[in-house]
């Protein structure tokens, strides 16, 4: 029969997500104005009203798009809100200038001021240099130029086998990388080292004593549910697993306590302490 019971009916059915319906999408064109609307008009060459027929069907594309750069209503979130430490203050209005005084130019070098109409140039100077004539013995005097088209000598180069500038300084910058993060190596060692501290004798044995109890205390617990042959529940199965999970965690920090000399950490002290705030009650 379909109704009667069955352990497999504890076990959690798969959830499967209904499917989603499809996305609504209007048939009319989203880019198509309302009837006389004024939105956007600054860039088209509309008369201040765009759609007046209240055409719904197919958008009239002018030669200028309504659609602006930066167009919006108003202007971003956030940007005009006021600022409580900067306000007009007074005197600070009206702007107190200068004196004035006679322009100067800054630079003395200037250019040559433009001839007057009154200035006439000065004519009639002519030159007896014959520059053919120069230009020839200045090519046959000159001494001609060396070109070295020999095969290159890089061992005779001034820095040849010394070690470029540069990788000098990458490796300065190396080292002092590796400097400051070696200092930082040992002031975080020197702080790991404060925060530990020997645990006193009397809180470990406090500490000890109230592991015990509550060891005893989660141990009589569990003896309750070992006398059962049969764990049918799921209740009494979490219980039984709680208990021994919490015994051998006992087990566990009463064996570190156990020692003679116990170094703490304050970060991992807290912490214990913390998971063990029951212990306070023993």
């Amino acid at each position: 029969m379909d109704y009667e019971e069955s352990i497999y009916n504890l076990i959690p059915k798969e959830y499967v997500p209904p499917p989603k319906d499809k996305r609504y999408k209007s048939k009319y064109n989203p880019d198509i104005p309302p009837t006389y609307s004024t939105f956007g008009l600054g860039t088209t060459s509309k008369p201040g009203v765009s759609n007046v027929s209240g055409n719904f069907l197919e958008e009239h594309k002018p030669a200028h798009t309504h659609k602006g750069m930066g167009n919006t209503f108003g202007k971003p979130k956030g940007t005009v809100k006021p600022k409580t430490n900067d306000f007009k203050k007074k005197g600070t209005g009206t702007i107190k200038l200068p004196p004035p005084q006679k322009f100067a130019y800054r630079d003395e070098k200037r250019k040559d001021p433009i001839p007057k109409k009154e200035d006439k140039p000065i004519m009639g100077l002519v030159s007896d240099k014959n520059y053919l004539v120069a230009n020839a013995v200045e090519n046959i005097l000159a001494a001609p130029k060396v070109t070295d088209n020999g095969p290159k000598t890089y061992a005779k180069k001034k820095d040849y086998g010394k070690v470029p500038k540069y990788l000098e300084n990458t490796k300065k910058e190396i080292d002092e990388e590796y400097e400051m993060v070696r200092q930082y190596q040992i002031q975080e060692e020197e702080r790991r080292d404060k925060e530990k501290f020997l645990l006193p004798e009397e809180e470990r044995q406090e500490l000890m004593k109230a592991l015990k109890k509550k060891w005893e205390v989660v141990h009589e617990e569990y003896q309750s549910i070992t006398h059962i042959t049969k764990v049918d529940t799921i209740g009494l199965k979490h219980k039984k697993e709680k208990c021994e999970k919490e015994l051998h965690q006992l087990e566990k920090d009463i064996e570190r306590l156990s020692k003679p000399y116990i170094f703490v950490d304050t970060n991992s002290y807290y912490q214990f302490i913390s998971q063990h705030q029951d212990l306070l009650l023993f």
